[in-house]
């Protein structure tokens, strides 16, 4: 179990440097290519894309570090069953904050994300 912990912490620190940097590519080493990414919509419905739609749309992003946004990144939680963990985390793009649930699979011996799930807040 401490090894899946360890190895999920890792998973999360490429996560949070990827947003950080808004790195697609990086991003694609820890999302297996069949996920997604679930959210509320701006219309307020719940909305599925696939990921190399959401790549898409960090390649086209300007990355928090370039903006000199404030990096705060947080584990909230990682619960891990067998092959099977939940990860729950926090991070900033002022004035936008997120909280996202990473679902993952260890697949053939390394931990992916298949779902993403995410909110947003907006503060002024």
């Amino acid at each position: 179990m401490q090894d899946a912990q360890h190895a999920l912490r890792d998973l999360v620190q490429v996560y949070f440097d990827a947003a950080y940097d808004m790195d697609a590519e990086q991003f694609q080493t820890i999302f297996h290519p069949r996920s997604a990414v679930t959210r509320i919509g701006d219309d307020g419905e719940v909305g599925v894309m696939p990921i190399e739609t959401w790549l898409t749309g960090v390649r086209d992003a300007t990355a928090p570090r370039k903006l000199e946004l404030e990096r705060k990144d947080e584990i909230v939680a990682i619960d891990v069953s067998d092959n099977l963990a939940l990860v729950k985390l926090r991070l900033q793009m002022p004035p936008r904050y997120f909280t996202d649930l990473l679902s993952c699979l260890k697949v053939q011996g390394s931990w992916k994300i298949v779902q993403k799930v995410m909110s947003v807040e907006v503060r002024q």
